[in-house]
């Protein structure tokens, strides 16, 4: 006891120190991150990290503590521990305010963020490089198992990542080398026929030279019938080499396969899906959803001298998919049958090739400290898109009694957009230590994507250039070394719809505008056991575009888009066996300048909730070591409910779903954790239309054995 006594101690001695102090350089802050890698092998690393340093937030490697803004730093720990398999389930889990509207259209992986909705506004970044987005899927990275940690920047960062951003960005960060030997696999089994297989393994290769590898693979049968089975596969591997004590050079590759489930939502009988239909899956015999991802980067780093660093990241990122469903079901009350709608095939081909290059200079003005970063982005994008557009076909079934039937390809498969990309940015960030309590945080980025869109099947094409700037002003106070008061104003920019595939008609508008206004505290207490973050926020967004619920392919102008919320998070150690983490974002996002003409006229949205996002998101995780060797855990993530249409008259519930975890160490390097998921079996929608609802899964249990070597 006096030792884990002092152990903690020492922690929370650095920690404090950590947060009051600057970071000065990015190796400062790979060698913290090393450390706590090092220490938190074998415990989960809990918290809000707010000594973490990031490059999510700033291009500076600031900790949450000097940024001002919000931003969540997820450990890859923490992640796994909670038996959070997907990005998708360890964002919503665990971050603040974010929310799920994940679909097999998407990629099953998209996000609600401070009011505002999808790829285009929630940027999805791997190692801090984004994969522009077609159609507004994104289909990597979906795994957790080479997660070195999860950051969550939440409002406008645009001004770090251009276009895109103004709900925030979701960065997942892989495991990189490690020049000491480490290594540890899991296997699982769960319900409805699940198995998991992981590895991770690392080190040196002679003096200069480490190695990463990691490889994760999960498949099941799945709870909807017939055809919910999924299978998918995750490689990650890297190498650095140390040139020269002032140079490393890191080479990786990571590819993603996945095949999820086909199912596409439960028709709804009197605004609910019975229970009788609840795990029936309407899709046709055969149906088929693929993914194939490949991202390779190459990225060196050069110190000439201690103030000055130079980075230069070249990558590649290919994606292949491919869908092949029928997309609707409406119940039909004069027959008692299910209507399919939407027979749709469609595969994407997309390659993005570009390079970054940025210098980060540390010194003082005037006889201030401060640190400036400047650089460039550039990217080459091709993107074609084949499909059986306008996805005509239906058919008509007994909702208990069915025959799948098979796929209906009325028009034939044909390319239908051609799409080429070529975008360019400059950037610069700026931290000014006017005084050792009081810091300065400016950005400003200029971002020139062109694009080509040609749509053959229309007989249509266009080239366009959309350019913008996006800038942030932001400013810390530290009137003690554990508290932190912050405000920033940004402005940011999002395309219309999706960059790399605007239509002929959206290329007549501007990217869409926003800015935002927020200010927050952040602080330690009682003698740094616990953590806490408060921040207040408004956001303004004019001439969007969104999405018309039912029909995802067509997008209608909205004139202005605002929200304002407060968010809340903490994580305190009650006691040597007790810790708790809480978070929770109350919103008020309201449709400002919205009209749309129907058969009825010129119908009016201002006020009116936008779609698919809710006005609140609670995620609570309680922990208890009720005996040497075991751990309990217990997690709540609370939903409000939200609306499926504009004029908000149709309603999908708010849910509330209860995880937990028992977890033995069987051995120093041996656990086993059973995991229980929706314990109380809960019927909720992730998201929805206004004749079906896409279920989220039952009640399921997961049995998992982890090693470490």
């Amino acid at each position: 006891m006096p030792a884990q006594r002092a152990r903690r101690s020492t922690a929370l001695a650095t920690t404090i120190l950590l947060a009051a102090a600057p970071a000065s350089s990015e190796e400062i802050g790979l060698e913290r991150i090393d450390v706590a890698g090092a220490r938190t092998r074998e415990e989960a690393a809990p918290g809000l990290n707010l000594a973490t340093p990031s490059r999510s937030g700033s291009r500076l490697g600031l900790t949450p503590f000097e940024t001002p803004g919000s931003l969540d730093v997820i450990s890859g720990e923490t992640i796994r521990a909670r038996g959070q398999n997907t990005v998708e389930e360890a964002v919503t889990q665990n971050a603040v305010g974010i929310s799920s509207v994940a679909g097999p259209g998407n990629g099953n992986l998209s996000f609600a963020s401070r009011g505002f909705v999808g790829p285009g506004s929630v940027q999805q970044l791997y190692d801090g490089t984004r994969l522009y987005v077609g159609v507004g899927t994104v289909t990597f990275p979906f795994d957790t198992w080479s997660a070195e940690r999860i950051e969550v920047l939440r409002g406008p960062a645009s001004v770090l990542y251009g276009e895109g951003a103004i709900g925030g960005i979701i960065n997942v960060v892989p495991k990189k080398p490690v020049f000491s030997p480490i290594g540890e696999a899991r296997a699982a089994i769960g319900s409805d026929g699940l198995a998991r297989l992981a590895l991770d393994t690392g080190g040196p290769v002679g003096e200069n030279l480490a190695y990463r590898f990691n490889l994760s693979g999960n498949r099941a049968d799945g709870w909807v019938k017939p055809d919910g089975d999924f299978r998918n596969l995750a490689l990650s591997a890297a190498v650095t080499w140390r040139a020269a004590p002032d140079l490393s050079v890191t080479l990786s590759h990571d590819l993603g396969y996945n095949e999820p489930t086909r199912y596409w939502g439960s028709p709804l009988i009197g605004g609910r899906v019975p229970d009788r239909l609840r795990f029936t899956n309407y899709n046709i015999q055969d149906s088929q959803i693929a993914w194939f991802d490949n991202w390779t980067q190459l990225r060196a780093e050069w110190n000439p001298t201690p103030d000055i660093t130079i980075r230069n990241t070249a990558y590649r990122l290919s994606t292949e998919r491919h869908w092949r469903d029928v997309e609707q079901y409406a119940y039909q009350p004069a027959t008692g049958l299910i209507r399919r709608s939407d027979y749709i095939e469609i595969l994407h081909h997309e390659e993005q090739i570009g390079n970054r290059l940025d210098a980060t200079v540390r010194g003082s003005l005037f006889g201030f400290k401060t640190a400036t970063v400047v650089g460039f982005d550039v990217n080459h994008i091709d993107f074609s898109r084949d499909s059986n557009a306008p996805f005509d076909g239906e058919s008509v079934v007994d909702p208990y009694n069915f025959a799948q039937g098979r796929f209906i390809n009325v028009a034939g498969t044909r390319t239908d957009i051609v799409s080429r990309t070529r975008q360019a940015s400059v950037f610069a960030e700026n931290r000014l230590e006017l005084t050792p309590q009081f810091a300065l945080v400016t950005g400003v980025r200029y971002d020139v994507p062109r694009v080509a869109v040609n749509r053959p099947l229309a007989g249509a094409a266009f080239e366009k250039t959309f350019d913008s700037v996006s800038t942030r002003v932001g400013a810390v106070y530290n009137p003690t070394p554990d508290l932190a008061l912050y405000a920033q104003y940004a402005t940011a920019a999002d395309p219309l719809s999706n960059l790399i595939t605007t239509s002929v008609a959206q290329a007549q508008f501007q990217l869409a505008t926003g800015e935002q206004v927020e200010a927050g505290a952040k602080g330690l207490f009682d003698g740094g056991r616990g953590e806490w973050t408060f921040a207040a926020y408004h956001i303004r967004k004019d001439n969007l575009l969104s999405p018309v619920p039912d029909r995802p392919t067509q997008v209608a102008p909205v004139g202005s888009q605002s929200s304002r919320g407060v968010e809340v998070a903490f994580a305190y150690q009650l006691s040597d066996a007790w810790r708790i983490e809480a978070n929770t974002a109350l919103l008020r996002a309201r449709y400002d300048a919205f009209a749309q003409n129907t058969d009825a006229g010129l119908v009016s949205f201002a006020g009116k909730v936008p779609v698919d996002v809710p006005q609140r998101v609670t995620n609570v995780w309680l922990s208890y070591a009720f005996a040497s060797g075991w751990m309990a855990r217990l997690g709540i993530n609370d939903v409000g409910p939200v609306f499926s249409d504009f004029a908000n008259t149709v309603k999908r519930p708010g849910y509330t779903l209860l995880n937990a975890s028992l977890d033995w160490q069987v051995t120093p390097t041996s656990r086993l954790s059973l995991r229980g998921y929706n314990l109380t079996d809960q019927i909720y929608a992730v998201r929805g239309n206004v004749n079906s609802w896409l279920l989220g899964r039952p009640r399921s249990v997961e049995l998992a054995y982890h090693v470490t070597f």
